[in-house]
């Protein structure tokens, strides 16, 4: 695949995000602007819960989806919570919610905690919306615990699975995609993949389509069952399609 098709691949799979502290409204209509590129439009934006009803308004009529998050990014096990908050979310005009499963709970030995909690969000959603479960794959560390909580999510009702929230020392890594991509291809169900966390250049970028190409086919990456969390990832796909077309 020449570099200009990688590139032109990994945008219209990029979720865009900010989730800094310092953001805010203006920097969200900035992040909507980005995202509407010379070269087609991002999968979506991921932002926090404060500004989705704004940057829905923003989007009407726009083929990018609007995601936020929820349970972030401590992971906390408060499954009301996470309830209520998704659907102030979805109330607010979210397509799609990013859920930080409660990880901790499976490091100590109760898989049930986040199953429900799992089970309880995706309960919420409506038919077209997508819930990306979160589970701290740099936190987890062990392959054997990235695979028990990618299953567990998968069970519980994610439509895709997610390495990281990014607020973590370890985020995304080749080896947790790895088993997180096997988990899916084992269980047979239509679940897609999220990389995210310190994927900055399209060189990363290639790696974690190689591997999803290598374990699920080469057609299986597609805005639909593959994302890329990132916020600088952006500017190093448009610098590469600008000079591949220069």
């Amino acid at each position: 695949m020449t570099t200009r098709a990688t590139a032109l691949r990994a945008l219209a799979c990029l979720d865009l995000t900010d989730l800094s502290d310092s953001t805010s409204q203006e920097e969200t209509t900035r992040l909507i602007a980005r995202g509407q590129t010379a070269f087609g439009p991002v999968a979506a934006i991921c932002i926090w819960p404060a500004f989705v009803s704004g940057a829905s308004q923003r989007l009407r009529g726009s083929k990018i989806r609007l995601a936020t998050v929820i349970n972030f990014p401590s992971g906390g096990e408060d499954i009301e919570r996470a309830v209520e908050d998704t659907r102030e979310a979805l109330r607010d005009g979210a397509d799609e919610i990013d859920l930080v499963m409660p990880w901790r709970a499976l490091l100590r030995g109760d898989p049930a905690l986040p199953r429900a909690m799992i089970e309880a969000v995706a309960q919420c959603l409506p038919s077209g919306h997508r819930l990306k479960v979160i589970i701290e794959s740099g936190e987890l560390s062990d392959p054997a615990y990235i695979d028990a909580a990618s299953r567990i999510a998968i069970e519980a009702g994610a439509h895709f699975i997610k390495t990281s929230t990014g607020k973590t020392p370890v985020s995304a890594t080749p080896a947790a995609a790895r088993v997180m991509l096997k988990a899916i291809k084992d269980m047979g169900k239509p679940v897609g993949f999220k990389a995210s966390g310190g994927i900055r250049t399209l060189a990363d970028a290639q790696v974690y389509l190689d591997i999803a190409d290598e374990i699920m086919g080469p057609d299986w990456a597609t805005p639909d069952t593959f994302r890329f969390g990132a916020s600088g990832l952006l500017d190093a796909l448009l610098a590469a399609l600008t000079e591949d077309g220069a």
